[in-house]
């Protein structure tokens, strides 16, 4: 069963990541089976909290559109190139399919043949040529065993239609000689004697005990089938080895991750029925139709710490959210179907987590107690934020008490960890924590850092300003800006597009904002700088 995927936003916090790896622990727990996952790099604040708790990064998940993988195609179908034809014609009309994928010993793509392929062999291929083992044609011909001395036959097939003395005094046999013979003692015994590949006796017909005894000498194999001269003759050419007619060079094949709109834009031009699945090491997984897009299961997804579809994975759109754990205002998000959406006005999403442990009457280890605290610590910023509630003060003293931890001196160490700006780049920083809104068809980009050294940025303001306006221009923002809150002092420093500044002023009332300018007492985005810019470009 495929597992549901827990995540948060597209850039990743302490919050959103932790988030993700608590609820996921709680609903396995509960029997549900889903594994946490990111949307980008995670910060150095929350690198901290994972390595300090010792908890791997959840896997980075790029998108969540249908993929091959997501339909019910026909798995498992394909066959070795070493049955025969008949074996892969009738592996095709069991399951009502027109193609074949052909694999080598290693499960390894080879070619494919259709039904179409196998009667143009029968009618127009070659008839006197057969490549084939032993066993395929004792399957083929419902015969049985006499003399083997090959696995492997491979010869030229001769039907002994003359009679007997015409036969022996004018036709030439060869040691590759397949010969379809009845019960004509003296056609076997020349047969045997020049040393041909094989005998097939047709109608069960008799071979004296002199003459098999003298073949099994020579290396000759030896069959029987109940079939008469002319059928024989019909059906030995569909043991021949589906290698034999298998193609490979106009083949059109998909992987599993491959997404199904790219399957179907391509599929409705070609016009082809089938098409092989493969994976990224050539093994056949199956064949898919077009018709099989129909039958397909949508990825299911609980999102955390979010709930805006620009704030989402890729593909979002193509997968089923069964559940919304948030502390944001509700966005654009919307579902097809009624779901489970917890959403409530407390400073950490971790914070409504901790409340669901309780009510789903689930012990918390300490680890994920760790986990749970270190999110509404960066959160609410050690409780300094507007955001934060009583509950989420009185969550973290319940949490620490399982961890086991002083949560003052472990929340300052890791914001700490957090607003390190070493080795990172200007448009690292800016995105550290960077989030989209949509207001009146307006495009709002808001990124935030912590810091506890203004200086490290103010000395290089211009160059900041210059990325800003850059970021604006390039991607029609009406206002990107960069807020950096300063946790000891609760405040926050803002850099902004040089377009955004009247409404900046407004936003904050000031009568001229400069770049650089302090915020006092101005730290959160959700609650106080997202609100009032909101309410001036509503106004306008």
């Amino acid at each position: 069963m495929e597992k549901i995927y827990i995540f948060g936003h597209k850039k990743p916090d302490t919050d959103s990541v932790t988030a993700s790896i608590t609820l996921s622990y709680l609903k396995n727990q509960l029997g549900i089976s889903t594994t946490p996952r990111v949307l980008g790099a995670v910060n150095n604040e929350t690198k901290f909290v994972l390595n300090y708790w010792k908890v791997k990064t959840p896997k980075y998940l790029n998108d969540v559109r249908l993929q091959i993988k997501d339909i019910e195609y026909l798995k498992d179908f394909y066959m070795n190139g070493k049955h025969s034809i008949m074996e892969g014609l009738d592996y095709m009309n069991e399951h009502y399919v027109s193609s074949l994928p052909i694999v080598d010993n290693n499960n390894h793509f080879t070619g494919l043949v259709s039904m179409k392929d196998i009667a143009k062999s029968q009618i127009m291929g070659d008839m006197n040529t057969l490549r084939t083992s032993y066993d395929n044609l004792l399957k083929s011909l419902d015969a049985k065993e006499f003399v083997r001395n090959d696995e492997e036959i491979e010869g030229n097939i001769l039907i002994a239609s003359y009679r007997s003395t015409t036969f022996i005094e004018h036709v030439e046999l060869k040691p590759n000689t397949i010969l379809i013979v009845g019960d004509r003692h003296s056609v076997i015994e020349y047969a045997i004697q020049q040393k041909v590949k094989m005998l097939i006796l047709t109608n069960l017909s008799e071979i004296k005990e002199e003459h098999l005894k003298q073949a099994k000498l020579n290396g000759i194999n030896v069959i029987k089938t109940p079939y008469d001269t002319f059928v024989t003759s019909r059906k030995i050419g569909l043991a021949n080895y589906l290698d034999n007619i298998s193609f490979l060079d106009t083949v059109v094949s998909f992987q599993e991750d491959e997404d199904v709109n790219d399957f179907i834009n391509f599929a409705s031009k070609t016009k082809y029925s089938n098409y092989p699945v493969l994976n990224k090491n050539n093994e056949c997984l199956g064949i898919l139709r077009l018709s099989d897009v129909n039958d397909k299961k949508r990825k299911q997804v609980i999102l955390v710490d979010h709930n805006e579809i620009v704030q989402s994975v890729d593909g979002i759109e193509e997968a089923d959210i069964i559940e919304i754990v948030d502390h944001h205002k509700i966005g654009t998000i919307g579902t097809s179907f009624p779901i489970n959406f917890r959403n409530m006005p407390v400073g950490s999403t971790n914070t409504i987590i901790a409340m669901l442990y309780k009510e789903n009457h689930v012990e918390i280890p300490p680890h994920i107690a760790g986990l749970m605290l270190s999110g509404i610590i960066s959160d609410t910023l050690l409780f300094k934020s507007p955001t934060t509630t009583n509950t989420d003060i009185t969550t973290v003293v319940e949490l620490a008490k399982i961890a086991n931890i002083d949560y003052q001196e472990y929340g300052m160490e890791m914001l700490k960890a957090g607003s390190s700006l070493k080795g990172k780049t200007k448009e690292e920083i800016l995105y550290t924590d960077f989030k989209n809104f949509t207001v009146d068809d307006r495009k709002i980009g808001i990124g935030q850092i912590t810091t506890l050294n203004i200086d490290e940025i103010m000395k290089e303001k211009e160059e900041y300003i210059s990325l800003i306006n850059k970021v604006a221009e390039n991607n029609d923002y009406e206002i990107v800006a960069l807020f950096a809150t300063d946790i000891i002092n609760n405040g926050s420093y803002v850099f902004y597009n040089d377009k955004s500044k009247d409404i900046l002023d407004n936003a904050f009332n000031i009568e001229h904002i400069e770049q650089g300018y302090y915020l006092k007492d101005i730290i959160s985005r959700k609650k106080q700088i997202i609100p009032n810019i909101i309410n001036v470009i509503e106004k306008k």
